[in-house]
């Protein structure tokens, strides 16, 4: 099926992929059956000029014929109904050794929260040959998580849990995208799933355990400002995207959409950071979501120096 979907890369894929192609190959035939004989009929039996018209007799009805064209459709759709209740159920139960990631879901970008503590925004590190089950919630609207190599798909729903997984045979890095129209920025919530060794990706989950020791908080800021997400909404050159640019938005005024103004300040930072409805700036909708949950105080701090850093 490579020629029509993207390599699959998971232990489902080859089961989705044959399935698939069992459906489209009897459709061609029944299209060719169909439209073929159609188009025969046509030209067997047009009227010729000058040609005298017999019309054909009464016909009720042929059973031999209303037999088979209900037998053959009803074979063939029992067919993919097992076939695809089987595969469907070897996608929806995980195993029971499965390694068990959180995924949240907000506008417009992905969290993952590890079992022991580590958290990424945007890229979802595994290891191959490992089966992976993801506990997903959404935090706004729906959204759906997609990733066309692993031939997974699932919608990701506000105030419920919703499960997938998948086991990864190959190394790489593969695009992970949002299915379900969830606002302005949902063509950029895209992500990536990457697939390290076993080796790899316990020495990956060390490294981040202690992600940001040793950085000052402006060094730890400007990681966050990337890692986090905010890179899709707010630029560091001075032009606007769904939000306000961060350059020297610092000891500036800022005029609000109520007609009140305030000063960027530190507290005015934090505040928008935790609580961004409170303060909607003037020209921008109020769609940036929370991160109450999402950075820990030290993060907080270190993304309002990185903000500070880039002038008044």
């Amino acid at each position: 099926m490579n020629w029509l979907l993207p390599k699959g890369t998971s232990t489902v894929a080859a089961e989705v992929d044959a399935l698939l192609q069992f459906i489209i190959v009897v459709s061609i035939i029944l299209f060719i059956i169909v439209v073929g004989g159609t188009a025969l009929f046509v030209v067997l039996y047009r009227k010729k000029k000058q040609e005298q018209v017999d019309f054909t007799k009464d016909l009720s009805h042929n059973t031999k014929l209303e037999i088979i064209w209900t037998v053959i459709p009803l074979i063939l759709v029992t067919i993919v109904f097992f076939w695809g209740f089987k595969s469907y159920m070897k996608i929806r139960l995980a195993p029971g050794d499965a390694i068990e990631i959180k995924v949240t879901a907000q506008k417009w970008f992905w969290q993952f929260d590890y079992p022991d503590g580590v958290s990424n925004t945007n890229e979802l590190v595994v290891p191959a040959g490992v089966p992976v089950k993801l506990v997903m919630s959404s935090q706004d609207v729906i959204h759906s998580f997609f990733v066309p190599n692993f031939r997974v798909k699932m919608d990701v729903l506000p105030n419920r849990y919703t499960v997938a997984w998948f086991e990864a045979t190959e190394n790489g890095v593969y695009d992970l995208f949002c299915a379900e129209y969830c606002g302005t920025g949902h063509s950029k919530m895209l992500g990536k799933v990457r697939v390290v060794s076993e080796p790899e990706y316990a020495a990956w989950l060390e490294e981040n355990s202690s992600f940001g020791e040793g950085m000052s908080l402006a060094e730890l800021g400007a990681k966050l400002y990337k890692s986090k997400a905010c890179v899709t909404c707010h630029s560091v050159d001075g032009s606007p995207l769904v939000g306000p640019t961060f350059k020297g938005v610092f000891g500036h005024t800022v005029k609000l959409n109520d007609g009140s103004s305030v000063k960027a300040d530190e507290n005015y930072l934090r505040e928008s950071i935790l609580k961004p409805q409170a303060k909607v700036v003037e020209g921008f909708q109020p769609v940036m979501p929370t991160y109450q949950s999402i950075l820990k105080p030290r993060e907080v701090d270190a993304l309002i120096e990185y903000i500070k850093s880039l002038g008044e």
